[in-house]
Protein backbone atom coordinates (compact mmCIF):
# COMPACT_ATOMS: atom_id res chain seq x y z
CA UNK A 1 0.00 0.00 0.00
CA UNK A 2 1.03 3.37 -0.56
CA UNK A 3 0.31 6.99 0.68
CA UNK A 4 -0.36 9.65 -1.81
CA UNK A 5 -0.73 13.49 -0.45
CA UNK A 6 -2.12 16.42 -2.55
CA UNK A 7 -1.74 20.05 -1.61
CA UNK A 8 -4.06 23.14 -2.52
CA UNK A 9 -1.70 23.78 -5.59
CA UNK A 10 -2.18 20.69 -6.89
CA UNK A 11 -6.27 20.94 -7.30
CA UNK A 12 -6.43 24.54 -7.33
CA UNK A 13 -8.25 24.52 -10.94
CA UNK A 14 -9.68 22.39 -13.74
CA UNK A 15 -6.06 21.38 -15.28
CA UNK A 16 -4.55 20.78 -11.87
CA UNK A 17 -6.70 18.07 -10.96
CA UNK A 18 -6.76 16.36 -14.51
CA UNK A 19 -2.86 16.54 -13.82
CA UNK A 20 -3.53 14.82 -10.75
CA UNK A 21 -5.56 12.51 -12.11
CA UNK A 22 -3.36 11.49 -14.61
CA UNK A 23 -0.35 11.10 -11.80
CA UNK A 24 -3.23 9.03 -9.56
CA UNK A 25 -4.05 6.66 -12.85
CA UNK A 26 -0.11 5.67 -13.02
CA UNK A 27 0.13 3.78 -9.63
CA UNK A 28 -3.05 1.87 -9.48
CA UNK A 29 -1.00 -1.63 -9.24
CA UNK A 30 -1.57 -1.81 -5.72
CA UNK A 31 -3.97 0.11 -2.99
CA UNK A 32 -3.44 4.00 -2.78
CA UNK A 33 -4.70 5.74 -0.71
CA UNK A 34 -4.99 9.78 -1.59
CA UNK A 35 -4.88 12.48 0.87
CA UNK A 36 -5.89 15.85 -0.75
CA UNK A 37 -6.19 19.22 0.57
CA UNK A 38 -8.50 22.10 0.60
CA UNK A 39 -8.49 23.84 -2.92
CA UNK A 40 -6.44 26.92 -3.82
CA UNK A 41 -6.41 29.22 -0.73
CA UNK A 42 -10.02 28.23 0.39
CA UNK A 43 -8.68 27.56 3.77
CA UNK A 44 -7.74 31.49 3.76
CA UNK A 45 -11.27 32.43 2.82
CA UNK A 46 -12.76 30.36 5.16
CA UNK A 47 -10.82 31.46 8.15
CA UNK A 48 -12.74 35.08 6.76
CA UNK A 49 -16.11 33.40 7.96
CA UNK A 50 -16.00 31.46 11.11
CA UNK A 51 -18.89 33.09 13.49
CA UNK A 52 -18.09 36.26 15.02
CA UNK A 53 -15.20 36.96 12.23
CA UNK A 54 -17.71 38.60 9.14
CA UNK A 55 -17.24 42.51 9.42
CA UNK A 56 -20.62 42.11 8.18
CA UNK A 57 -23.51 39.38 7.23
CA UNK A 58 -23.27 40.87 3.53
CA UNK A 59 -19.34 40.34 3.53
CA UNK A 60 -19.96 36.53 5.06
CA UNK A 61 -22.36 35.75 2.63
CA UNK A 62 -20.36 37.16 -0.48
CA UNK A 63 -17.16 35.39 0.80
CA UNK A 64 -19.40 31.85 1.17
CA UNK A 65 -20.70 32.50 -2.57
CA UNK A 66 -17.44 33.00 -3.53
CA UNK A 67 -15.99 29.92 -2.70
CA UNK A 68 -19.28 28.11 -3.86
CA UNK A 69 -18.74 29.45 -6.99
CA UNK A 70 -15.42 28.81 -7.35
CA UNK A 71 -15.87 24.97 -7.04
CA UNK A 72 -19.21 24.94 -8.89
CA UNK A 73 -17.68 26.72 -11.92
CA UNK A 74 -14.91 24.05 -11.77
CA UNK A 75 -17.18 21.67 -11.37
CA UNK A 76 -19.07 22.65 -14.76
CA UNK A 77 -16.08 22.47 -16.44
CA UNK A 78 -15.13 19.21 -15.22
CA UNK A 79 -18.97 17.03 -15.57
CA UNK A 80 -20.66 19.94 -17.87
CA UNK A 81 -23.77 21.19 -17.55
CA UNK A 82 -25.58 17.98 -16.70
CA UNK A 83 -27.03 18.00 -13.04
CA UNK A 84 -24.75 14.62 -11.61
CA UNK A 85 -24.83 13.69 -8.41
CA UNK A 86 -21.53 15.59 -7.07
CA UNK A 87 -22.99 19.20 -8.13
CA UNK A 88 -26.09 18.16 -5.88
CA UNK A 89 -23.27 16.59 -2.93
CA UNK A 90 -21.85 20.23 -3.57
CA UNK A 91 -24.65 22.42 -3.51
CA UNK A 92 -25.62 20.49 -0.16
CA UNK A 93 -21.95 21.28 1.69
CA UNK A 94 -22.25 25.06 0.78
CA UNK A 95 -25.77 25.09 2.17
CA UNK A 96 -24.26 23.05 5.17
CA UNK A 97 -21.67 25.90 5.40
CA UNK A 98 -23.86 28.49 5.00
CA UNK A 99 -25.71 27.37 7.97
CA UNK A 100 -22.24 26.66 10.27
CA UNK A 101 -21.07 30.34 9.62
CA UNK A 102 -24.55 31.72 10.60
CA UNK A 103 -24.45 29.88 14.06
CA UNK A 104 -24.07 32.18 17.19
CA UNK A 105 -19.96 31.84 18.21
CA UNK A 106 -18.79 29.53 21.08
CA UNK A 107 -14.97 29.54 21.36
CA UNK A 108 -13.07 30.57 18.46
CA UNK A 109 -11.23 27.78 18.57
CA UNK A 110 -13.82 25.46 18.00
CA UNK A 111 -15.29 27.59 15.54
CA UNK A 112 -12.24 27.39 13.54
CA UNK A 113 -12.28 23.22 13.06
CA UNK A 114 -16.16 22.94 12.53
CA UNK A 115 -16.00 25.98 9.38
CA UNK A 116 -12.83 25.58 7.85
CA UNK A 117 -13.01 21.69 7.74
CA UNK A 118 -15.57 22.29 4.58
CA UNK A 119 -12.86 23.03 2.64
CA UNK A 120 -11.46 19.24 2.46
CA UNK A 121 -14.82 18.10 2.38
CA UNK A 122 -15.61 20.03 -0.73
CA UNK A 123 -12.59 19.42 -2.79
CA UNK A 124 -12.56 15.60 -2.27
CA UNK A 125 -15.82 15.36 -2.93
CA UNK A 126 -15.46 17.16 -5.99
CA UNK A 127 -12.84 15.48 -6.83
CA UNK A 128 -13.80 11.74 -6.05
CA UNK A 129 -16.82 12.72 -7.65
CA UNK A 130 -14.15 13.45 -11.08
CA UNK A 131 -12.00 10.67 -10.75
CA UNK A 132 -15.20 8.01 -11.32
CA UNK A 133 -16.79 9.86 -13.69
CA UNK A 134 -13.85 9.32 -15.76
CA UNK A 135 -12.80 5.20 -15.12
CA UNK A 136 -11.03 6.30 -12.25
CA UNK A 137 -13.05 4.03 -9.41
CA UNK A 138 -12.55 5.24 -6.16
CA UNK A 139 -13.74 5.04 -2.94
CA UNK A 140 -14.58 8.51 -1.08
CA UNK A 141 -13.94 8.06 2.70
CA UNK A 142 -14.65 10.73 5.63
CA UNK A 143 -11.39 10.82 8.08
CA UNK A 144 -13.11 11.96 10.49
CA UNK A 145 -14.04 8.28 11.01
CA UNK A 146 -10.54 7.27 11.30
CA UNK A 147 -8.21 9.72 12.59
CA UNK A 148 -9.38 10.01 16.30
CA UNK A 149 -7.54 12.98 18.38
CA UNK A 150 -9.07 14.29 21.80
CA UNK A 151 -10.52 18.02 21.77
CA UNK A 152 -7.81 20.14 21.62
CA UNK A 153 -9.24 22.23 18.66
CA UNK A 154 -6.94 24.07 16.08
CA UNK A 155 -3.91 21.37 17.30
CA UNK A 156 -5.78 18.10 17.79
CA UNK A 157 -3.48 15.38 19.62
CA UNK A 158 -4.49 12.34 17.96
CA UNK A 159 -4.70 9.03 19.75
CA UNK A 160 -3.08 6.52 17.41
CA UNK A 161 -4.07 3.56 18.64
CA UNK A 162 -7.69 3.95 18.34
CA UNK A 163 -6.57 5.74 14.80
CA UNK A 164 -4.64 2.80 13.78
CA UNK A 165 -7.71 0.31 14.92
CA UNK A 166 -9.99 2.22 12.91
CA UNK A 167 -7.83 2.98 10.10
CA UNK A 168 -7.32 -0.45 9.34
CA UNK A 169 -11.24 -1.42 9.86
CA UNK A 170 -12.21 1.30 7.47
CA UNK A 171 -9.67 0.50 4.97
CA UNK A 172 -9.79 -3.03 5.27
CA UNK A 173 -13.40 -2.81 4.71
CA UNK A 174 -13.01 -0.51 1.53
CA UNK A 175 -10.58 -2.62 -0.44
CA UNK A 176 -11.39 -5.70 0.86
CA UNK A 177 -8.11 -6.76 2.34
CA UNK A 178 -7.70 -10.08 4.25
CA UNK A 179 -4.18 -8.64 5.18
CA UNK A 180 -3.05 -4.96 5.00
CA UNK A 181 -0.48 -5.94 1.92
CA UNK A 182 -3.05 -8.10 0.25
CA UNK A 183 -6.16 -7.63 -1.78
CA UNK A 184 -8.93 -10.55 -2.05
CA UNK A 185 -9.50 -10.97 -6.33
CA UNK A 186 -12.95 -9.62 -6.72
CA UNK A 187 -14.47 -10.96 -10.23
CA UNK A 188 -15.79 -8.38 -12.37
CA UNK A 189 -16.01 -7.55 -15.46
CA UNK A 190 -16.99 -4.04 -14.99
CA UNK A 191 -14.67 -2.19 -12.28
CA UNK A 192 -16.15 -0.34 -9.89
CA UNK A 193 -15.81 1.23 -6.46
CA UNK A 194 -16.83 -2.00 -4.98
CA UNK A 195 -13.11 -3.69 -6.16
CA UNK A 196 -11.38 -0.32 -6.57
CA UNK A 197 -7.86 0.36 -5.41
CA UNK A 198 -8.42 3.98 -4.92
CA UNK A 199 -9.13 5.72 -1.45
CA UNK A 200 -9.71 9.42 -1.55
CA UNK A 201 -9.86 11.24 1.98
CA UNK A 202 -9.51 14.68 3.44
CA UNK A 203 -6.11 16.06 5.21
CA UNK A 204 -5.96 18.46 8.28
CA UNK A 205 -9.21 17.16 9.51
CA UNK A 206 -10.11 14.55 12.33
CA UNK A 207 -13.03 13.50 14.62
CA UNK A 208 -13.41 12.90 18.47
CA UNK A 209 -15.08 10.84 20.69
CA UNK A 210 -18.02 12.71 20.18
CA UNK A 211 -18.25 13.37 16.83
CA UNK A 212 -16.93 17.04 16.39
CA UNK A 213 -14.35 18.00 13.85
CA UNK A 214 -10.65 18.95 14.69
CA UNK A 215 -8.05 20.08 13.23
CA UNK A 216 -4.43 19.02 13.26
CA UNK A 217 -2.54 22.08 12.76
CA UNK A 218 -2.83 24.52 9.42
CA UNK A 219 -0.72 23.20 6.97
CA UNK A 220 -1.42 19.69 8.20
CA UNK A 221 -2.36 17.40 5.62
CA UNK A 222 1.40 16.37 5.36
CA UNK A 223 0.89 15.22 8.84
CA UNK A 224 -2.33 13.09 8.12
CA UNK A 225 -0.55 11.28 5.37
CA UNK A 226 1.88 10.31 7.82
CA UNK A 227 -0.49 8.84 10.73
CA UNK A 228 -2.06 6.80 7.67
CA UNK A 229 1.32 5.79 6.65
CA UNK A 230 1.74 4.84 10.04
CA UNK A 231 -1.40 3.25 10.77
CA UNK A 232 -1.50 0.96 7.38
CA UNK A 233 1.76 0.04 7.64
CA UNK A 234 2.52 1.64 4.51
CA UNK A 235 5.68 0.72 1.83
CA UNK A 236 5.50 4.55 1.21
CA UNK A 237 4.47 8.21 1.53
CA UNK A 238 4.48 10.70 -1.45
CA UNK A 239 3.71 14.44 -0.96
CA UNK A 240 3.31 16.02 -4.45
CA UNK A 241 4.08 19.58 -4.77
CA UNK A 242 4.83 22.31 -6.74
CA UNK A 243 8.53 22.27 -6.87
CA UNK A 244 11.38 19.44 -8.16
CA UNK A 245 11.47 18.15 -4.30
CA UNK A 246 13.11 19.44 -0.96
CA UNK A 247 15.12 22.44 -1.89
CA UNK A 248 17.57 24.33 0.10
CA UNK A 249 15.37 27.78 0.37
CA UNK A 250 12.06 28.56 -1.22
CA UNK A 251 12.07 29.54 -4.95
CA UNK A 252 10.47 33.04 -3.84
CA UNK A 253 13.25 34.37 -2.21
CA UNK A 254 16.13 32.53 -4.25
CA UNK A 255 16.35 32.14 -7.84
CA UNK A 256 19.25 28.98 -7.40
CA UNK A 257 18.00 27.19 -5.49
CA UNK A 258 19.62 23.46 -4.03
CA UNK A 259 17.61 20.08 -4.51
CA UNK A 260 18.33 18.20 -1.32
CA UNK A 261 18.37 14.36 -2.75
CA UNK A 262 18.47 12.69 0.29
CA UNK A 263 17.85 13.87 4.30
CA UNK A 264 18.14 11.94 7.27
CA UNK A 265 14.95 11.72 9.29
CA UNK A 266 16.27 13.73 12.27
CA UNK A 267 17.22 16.36 9.72
CA UNK A 268 13.94 16.67 7.94
CA UNK A 269 12.41 16.60 11.74
CA UNK A 270 14.37 19.92 12.27
CA UNK A 271 13.69 21.61 9.45
CA UNK A 272 10.07 21.02 10.08
CA UNK A 273 9.87 22.27 13.22
CA UNK A 274 11.67 25.85 11.89
CA UNK A 275 9.38 25.74 9.90
CA UNK A 276 10.46 24.42 6.21
CA UNK A 277 6.75 25.14 4.16
CA UNK A 278 7.82 21.63 2.24
CA UNK A 279 6.25 19.40 4.88
CA UNK A 280 4.64 20.12 8.39
CA UNK A 281 6.36 20.02 11.65
CA UNK A 282 5.00 16.84 12.57
CA UNK A 283 4.85 14.39 9.50
CA UNK A 284 8.22 12.67 10.13
CA UNK A 285 7.86 11.17 13.19
CA UNK A 286 5.38 9.07 12.92
CA UNK A 287 6.57 7.81 9.25
CA UNK A 288 10.15 7.21 11.25
CA UNK A 289 9.21 5.11 14.10
CA UNK A 290 8.32 2.32 10.94
CA UNK A 291 11.01 3.31 8.79
CA UNK A 292 8.60 4.31 6.47
CA UNK A 293 10.39 6.39 3.26
CA UNK A 294 8.69 10.15 2.40
CA UNK A 295 9.18 10.91 -1.09
CA UNK A 296 8.85 14.30 -2.31
CA UNK A 297 7.83 14.93 -6.10
CA UNK A 298 6.81 17.43 -8.65
CA UNK A 299 3.30 17.02 -9.66
CA UNK A 300 4.59 19.71 -12.71
CA UNK A 301 7.30 16.43 -13.45
CA UNK A 302 6.02 13.62 -11.93
CA UNK A 303 8.52 11.49 -13.51
CA UNK A 304 11.41 13.52 -11.69
CA UNK A 305 13.58 12.27 -9.37
CA UNK A 306 12.34 14.40 -6.56
CA UNK A 307 13.80 13.97 -2.72
CA UNK A 308 13.79 11.03 -0.49
CA UNK A 309 13.37 11.48 3.14
CA UNK A 310 14.95 8.04 5.40
CA UNK A 311 16.92 6.57 7.34
CA UNK A 312 20.28 7.75 5.84
CA UNK A 313 23.54 8.94 7.98
CA UNK A 314 23.96 12.66 6.28
CA UNK A 315 22.31 15.05 3.78
CA UNK A 316 23.28 15.09 0.28
CA UNK A 317 24.17 17.51 -1.03
CA UNK A 318 25.33 19.37 2.07
CA UNK A 319 24.45 23.03 1.51
CA UNK A 320 23.26 26.25 3.27
CA UNK A 321 19.36 25.35 4.27
CA UNK A 322 17.43 28.41 4.53
CA UNK A 323 13.75 29.24 5.87
CA UNK A 324 11.72 32.09 5.91
CA UNK A 325 8.87 32.66 8.00
CA UNK A 326 6.41 35.67 7.35
CA UNK A 327 3.92 37.33 9.55
CA UNK A 328 5.55 37.46 12.59
CA UNK A 329 4.87 39.13 16.10
CA UNK A 330 7.76 39.80 18.61
CA UNK A 331 5.72 39.76 22.44
CA UNK A 332 7.25 41.06 25.33
CA UNK A 333 6.09 40.52 28.76
CA UNK A 334 6.87 42.28 31.95
CA UNK A 335 5.41 41.58 35.59
CA UNK A 336 3.82 44.35 36.90
CA UNK A 337 5.32 44.20 40.04
CA UNK A 338 8.75 44.48 38.38
CA UNK A 339 9.49 40.91 39.65
CA UNK A 340 12.03 38.50 37.83
CA UNK A 341 11.13 36.16 35.15
CA UNK A 342 11.08 32.85 37.32
CA UNK A 343 9.42 29.54 37.12
CA UNK A 344 6.28 30.97 38.16
CA UNK A 345 6.01 33.58 35.76
CA UNK A 346 7.00 31.04 32.55
CA UNK A 347 4.33 28.93 33.88
CA UNK A 348 1.54 31.29 33.94
CA UNK A 349 2.59 32.54 30.33
CA UNK A 350 2.74 28.77 28.85
CA UNK A 351 -0.28 27.55 30.44
CA UNK A 352 -2.01 30.84 28.43
CA UNK A 353 -0.43 29.40 25.28
CA UNK A 354 -0.98 26.28 25.76
CA UNK A 355 -4.75 26.96 26.46
CA UNK A 356 -4.82 28.71 22.73
CA UNK A 357 -3.03 26.50 20.97
CA UNK A 358 -0.21 28.93 20.14
CA UNK A 359 3.19 27.50 18.97
CA UNK A 360 6.25 29.43 20.00
CA UNK A 361 8.57 29.96 17.01
CA UNK A 362 11.14 31.20 19.18
CA UNK A 363 11.48 32.79 23.05
CA UNK A 364 14.26 34.72 25.08
CA UNK A 365 14.44 35.75 28.44
CA UNK A 366 16.07 38.18 30.96
CA UNK A 367 15.70 39.05 34.30
CA UNK A 368 12.60 40.78 33.97
CA UNK A 369 10.87 40.15 30.47
CA UNK A 370 10.16 37.37 28.60
CA UNK A 371 10.38 37.63 24.83
CA UNK A 372 8.41 35.11 22.17
CA UNK A 373 7.60 35.72 18.72
CA UNK A 374 4.80 33.49 17.37
CA UNK A 375 2.48 33.77 13.84
CA UNK A 376 0.37 36.56 13.99
CA UNK A 377 -3.58 36.20 14.62
CA UNK A 378 -5.30 39.21 15.69
CA UNK A 379 -7.86 37.11 17.28
CA UNK A 380 -5.44 35.37 19.62
CA UNK A 381 -3.11 38.50 20.05
CA UNK A 382 -6.23 40.00 21.86
CA UNK A 383 -7.07 36.48 23.77
CA UNK A 384 -3.03 36.64 25.15
CA UNK A 385 -3.38 40.47 25.84
CA UNK A 386 -6.67 39.51 27.62
CA UNK A 387 -5.32 36.45 29.71
CA UNK A 388 -1.98 38.66 31.04
CA UNK A 389 -3.10 41.78 31.06
CA UNK A 390 -3.73 41.67 34.77
CA UNK A 391 -0.51 40.93 36.21
CA UNK A 392 1.84 41.60 33.28
CA UNK A 393 2.86 44.83 30.99
CA UNK A 394 2.94 43.55 27.06
CA UNK A 395 4.26 45.30 23.98
CA UNK A 396 4.72 43.87 20.85
CA UNK A 397 6.27 44.31 17.21
CA UNK A 398 4.26 43.16 14.01
CA UNK A 399 5.41 42.58 10.29
CA UNK A 400 8.57 40.77 11.30
CA UNK A 401 10.23 38.24 9.44
CA UNK A 402 11.67 35.08 10.86
CA UNK A 403 14.69 33.80 9.37
CA UNK A 404 16.29 30.59 10.22
CA UNK A 405 19.96 29.54 8.28
CA UNK A 406 21.26 25.97 8.55
CA UNK A 407 24.67 25.07 8.45
CA UNK A 408 24.97 29.03 8.48
CA UNK A 409 28.43 31.10 9.03
CA UNK A 410 28.78 35.01 9.47
CA UNK A 411 29.06 35.84 5.47
CA UNK A 412 25.44 34.05 4.26
CA UNK A 413 23.95 35.60 7.73
CA UNK A 414 25.13 39.67 6.68
CA UNK A 415 24.30 39.00 2.98
CA UNK A 416 20.36 38.01 4.47
CA UNK A 417 20.12 40.25 6.87
CA UNK A 418 20.92 43.11 4.59
CA UNK A 419 21.06 46.22 7.03
CA UNK A 420 17.94 45.52 8.43
CA UNK A 421 16.99 45.63 12.01
CA UNK A 422 17.81 42.37 14.49
CA UNK A 423 15.20 42.56 17.25
CA UNK A 424 15.91 39.07 18.39
CA UNK A 425 18.64 36.20 17.37
CA UNK A 426 20.09 33.00 18.84
CA UNK A 427 22.82 30.66 17.36
CA UNK A 428 24.08 27.10 18.05
CA UNK A 429 26.55 25.07 16.02
CA UNK A 430 24.84 24.15 13.07
CA UNK A 431 21.87 26.75 13.48
CA UNK A 432 21.11 30.50 13.39
CA UNK A 433 17.73 31.99 13.77
CA UNK A 434 17.23 36.00 13.61
CA UNK A 435 14.12 37.55 14.00
CA UNK A 436 14.23 40.93 11.61
CA UNK A 437 12.61 43.82 10.36
CA UNK A 438 10.28 42.89 7.34
CA UNK A 439 11.94 46.09 5.15
CA UNK A 440 15.39 46.88 5.08
CA UNK A 441 16.35 50.15 7.36
CA UNK A 442 17.28 53.21 5.92
CA UNK A 443 21.12 53.92 5.79
CA UNK A 444 20.81 57.83 6.97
Amino acid sequence: MQVFKFGGASVNSVSAIKNMAGIVSQYLDKPLVVVVSAMGKTTNLLEKVIPGIPASEEERQRLVNESRDYHLDIAKQLFGNENNKTVAQLNNLFNELDRTTKEAPTSYNFDYDQTVSFGEIISTTLISGYLNSIGINNIWVDVRDIIRTNENYREGIVDFETTRRQAQEVINSKFKIDSLHSISEKKSSQPSAENSKLIITQGFIAGTAKGTTTTLGREGSDYSASILSYCLDAESMTIWKDVPGFLNADPKYFNNTIKINKIPFNEAIELAYYGASVIHPKTVKPIQNKGIQLNIKSFIDPHAEGSVIGPFENIEPLTPLYIFKNNQILISIQPRDFSFIAEDNLHTIFAVMAELNIRVNMMQNSALSFSLCIDYNKILLEQIQQKLESNYRLCYNTGLQLITIRYYNQGIIDSIVDGRNILLQQRSRTTAQLLVETNRISDK
